[in-house]
């Protein structure tokens, strides 16, 4: 491919590992809710789990 421009160039230029972990790392605190949105759809799920267990062991029969 000739006649590549600057930019195309930059992009693909070698980042160290320990820079681009670096990185990773600042941006990861800048993600916003993403901890508080876990936990609360964690919850959401068991709990629906067990709201659905406990509606539906009314429904077992003893023969």
């Amino acid at each position: 491919m000739t006649g590549s421009t600057e930019k195309e160039s930059y992009a693909m230029e070698h980042i160290p590992a320990a820079a681009w972990l670096t990185e990773a790392a600042n941006a990861a605190d800048k993600q916003g809710p993403g901890n508080l949105l876990r936990v609360v759809l964690i919850a959401m799920i068991i709990g629906g789990v067990l709201g659905a267990w406990f509606l539906l062991r009314g429904y077992k029969r003893d023969n």
